[in-house]
């Protein structure tokens, strides 16, 4: 049922972006300014897009700033572009990434689906929308979001990707990872599915990665339901993925920031993080990485949860999963 308001919700949503089309000004973020875009590539020489909404990065500094942040608030934006380092540079030897700037909720305790199915995704719809007249020129894209930009995603997936099936055709892998995708929201959206191994196209990726135990407040992310496929063996059963089998994580400075060489490269960190699934709980499992260090826990999200390092942990195991999947997709449907 609560998915059912949420769509709704975004239908709504996507009948008022058509009448802004038509005059009738409403609230949404105007895309055709270049000010608005986190990126936009100066060239276009990969066969594909990348559209990416990073996570949650607006914190308000007191009780008096707004729960929805302006478009260019000084913390979303440092935010975003720190996100993007860690989890969008993944796909930048895939394809052409762009990433618009979209208002976040800030992590609002009360009515929090709802509150996202509004702004949020008024505005991340707007830059899709904007994206495919303007940029896209009818390449296949890839979607990559994480946490709230997930959240945001699964709206986009369910709304403006159900109204417009010809765009839907085009795209190659979602990667809805740090938020919950179940098999209720597939249900209402029989036109989405998940992915069943490392090479079906058109399909939702997502897990969420955790300790093997958690502590209070646990993870906020997770809820009852949650599919999960793991991003080394591409397995949804509970077979182990050893670290070895690890195509390479990647480390963090203390900001989130991706620990970068001398040359400014972001380098494999070999044999750090292992993944298997909790089919019980609906989580992916890490075994191998230190929980004192990495996950302390916050008033947010309990010991254990390894939510930052959803990307990081498997960033050349994503990278590899997206060049196959393009290549895949182009098997299906025409060479290059």
């Amino acid at each position: 049922m609560k998915r059912e308001k949420i769509a709704l919700a975004v239908a709504i949503l996507s009948l008022s972006i058509l009448l802004t089309a038509c005059g009738n000004k409403k609230d949404v973020t105007d895309y055709s300014k270049t000010e608005n875009w986190l990126n936009i590539p100066t060239t276009t020489d990969k066969e594909v897009d990348v559209f990416y909404l990073y996570p949650t990065s607006y914190l308000p500094a007191d009780e008096t700033d707004p729960s929805i942040s302006t478009i260019d608030d000084a913390g979303m934006v440092q935010g975003a572009k720190t996100a993007y380092g860690r989890q969008a540079t993944a796909f930048e030897t895939v394809g052409n990434i762009y990433a618009p700037y979209y208002r976040q909720d800030n992590l609002s305790a009360v009515d929090r689906e709802e509150t996202i199915a509004g702004i949020p995704t008024t505005d991340a719809t707007a830059a899709f929308d904007y994206y495919i007249k303007h940029y896209n020129n009818g390449r296949p894209f890839i979607l990559v979001g994480h946490s709230q930009g997930s959240d945001v995603m699964s709206n986009l997936l369910s709304g403006y990707l159900k109204d417009h099936p010809d765009v839907y055709k085009r795209m190659v892998v979602a990667y809805v990872i740090g938020f919950t995708v179940t098999n209720d929201y597939l249900t209402a959206n029989p036109h989405l599915k998940f992915a069943e191994g490392p090479d079906d196209t058109g399909v939702i990726v997502s897990y969420n990665t955790e300790a093997e135990t958690v502590l209070d407040p646990g993870n906020p992310v997770v809820t009852e339901g949650a599919l999960v496929i793991n991003p080394i063996n591409w397995k949804r059963d509970e077979t182990l993925a050893t670290a070895a089998e690890n195509l390479g994580s990647i480390a963090l400075n203390r900001d989130g920031s991706a620990v970068l060489n001398a040359e400014g490269k972001i380098e494999p960190v070999m044999n750090f993080a292992d993944a298997q699934i909790n089919l019980a709980k609906g989580v992916l499992i890490c075994s191998t990485a230190n929980v004192d260090l990495l996950s302390p826990g916050n008033a947010t999200f309990g010991k254990g949860v390894y939510h930052t390092f959803d990307y990081p942990f498997y960033y050349f195991n994503l990278r590899e999963n997206a060049e196959n999947r393009t290549n895949k997709y182009f098997e299906k449907n025409g060479t290059k």
